[in-house]
């Protein structure tokens, strides 16, 4: 374990670097490095406080990298040393690229690694940080967003006893859903998404059109070489989730257009800002890992890809708006991002591959006696809220606030006020 300290207005920051073992089944096998960094406020450094694990949102992204003494890191100093965690795979953890992946001779070499950057490794690996920052004895708080969520829950059904409680934001995972299942809950909002979308801005109705028109009359290169076809810009949608995603799509599109040389194009400003918005191949775990997430003993098989079909409202119609797609992969994507295609034939393999372990007890969780307060956001494009209030009802215990003043960012966009009140939730004052 190293450390390094540096200190911005307000908070003291401590990076810390830990050596763990890729398969926590195999502790004298391979390797990698998990980095993480302990915020806390400026003069309490040294104060004895409880530890707060932050789980970011993915899978595939890192922790965030704290700017300012503000949002929710902000409340959640008051009260706590906190530690954000780059999950295996992400940030300065041994990350997962296309470059890292080329080490590896095959297909199925890449495979085999990247069944190791689930839940319940990256459980694994707070469990190895807990005890070597911490203590075995000292218990830890989580905080879990979106798919952090989800490995909170994990956390709660295979090592209880290391938590002290549990805050979820917008992450509480279907418990035994097929992915075709979750897709399928997932499409129908997606779809209600769009059709607000289209009420809050009908002109992009003809807007939209106009764009997928051209683009299925026009090779169209992006900056980063990779051609822009009209599936890859439905895949805008995902924006669609977050409370200023309509906003940002909008304005976004507003721009689409200039007059060059040889006419009407679409602007560079217009294709530099769609590439900005999709992070598949800068992220490939989440493209790559995302329908593996909810595989417990069973296939994906490109679950989007095939229960897509379902929903005829997101195929391309002249007659009709065109609909985006939302956090959906596709086998398509390992073709047309230069970055995903040499690592198509591993995602294939993964896609085909039943041999996932449960990640969730039920049994466990029924018996549950850990604190847990979890913030469900009604109209979630991301994390259906149906199975949400399922997986609270098999918690023993937990507190629900189901709210429709947020959307799926709300930690982002609020967090000081939305962490406030999880912990007034959870100290009884609400």
């Amino acid at each position: 374990m190293t450390t390094i300290t540096h200190r911005i207005p307000g908070l003291v920051l401590t990076d810390y670097t830990f050596t763990v073992p890729l398969d926590h089944a195999r502790p004298q096998g391979a390797t990698i490095e998990i980095f993480a960094r302990a915020v806390s406020a400026a003069g309490k450094e040294t104060e004895a406080r409880p530890w707060l694990l932050f789980l970011q949102g993915g899978p595939g992204f890192g922790a965030p990298r704290p700017l300012t003494n503000s949002g929710w890191i902000k409340r959640a100093v008051n009260d706590y040393h906190v530690l954000l965690l780059d999950q295996r795979g992400t940030g300065r953890s041994s990350p997962v690229t296309l470059q890292t992946l080329a080490r590896f001779p095959t297909p199925q070499a890449q495979a085999e690694y990247l069944k190791h950057f689930r839940a319940d490794a990256i459980v694994q690996d707070a469990e190895w940080i807990r005890h070597a920052l911490l203590g075995a004895a000292t218990r830890w708080s989580v905080l879990g967003q979106s798919y952090g969520g989800f490995c909170a829950t994990h956390y709660l059904s295979v090592a209880p006893d290391a938590l002290r409680e549990v805050f979820i934001t917008g992450g509480l995972p279907p418990l035994t859903a097929h992915p075709d299942e979750v897709y399928r809950a997932t499409y129908r909002q997606v779809s209600a998404h769009n059709r607000r979308y289209y009420e809050r801005y009908p002109g992009d109705i003809a807007h939209v059109q106009a764009i997928v028109g051209y683009l299925a009359s026009h090779a169209v290169t992006l900056p980063t070489g990779d051609r822009l076809t009209p599936q890859r810009f439905q895949q805008l949608g995902l924006e669609f989730g977050a409370s200023d995603g309509f906003e940002r799509i909008h304005y976004l599109l507003e721009e689409a257009f200039v007059t060059g040389a040889h006419g009407v194009e679409l602007s560079y400003t217009f294709l530099r800002g769609l590439e900005n918005m999709q992070a598949y191949d800068t992220n490939p775990i989440f493209a790559i890992l995302h329908e593996a997430i909810y595989c417990q003993g069973f296939a994906a098989r490109w679950s989007a890809a095939r229960i897509r079909h379902e929903f005829p409202e997101f195929e391309l119609r002249p007659d009709a708006p065109i609909y985006l797609t939302g956090e959906m992969i596709y086998p398509w994507m390992f073709d047309e991002y230069q970055r995903l295609r040499p690592l198509r034939d591993a995602a294939n393999l993964l896609a085909e591959d039943a041999a996932w372990p449960a990640l969730y007890d039920p049994t466990v969780l029924r018996a549950n006696s850990v604190p847990v307060v979890a913030a469900i956001y009604y109209d979630d494009m991301y994390v259906d809220r149906e199975f949400s209030v399922q997986t609270a009802a098999t918690i023993r215990g937990s507190k629900v606030w189901i709210t429709n003043e947020y959307a799926h960012n709300a930690l982002r966009a609020d967090g000081e006020a939305l962490l406030g009140r999880l912990l007034e939730m959870a100290r009884g004052q609400w």
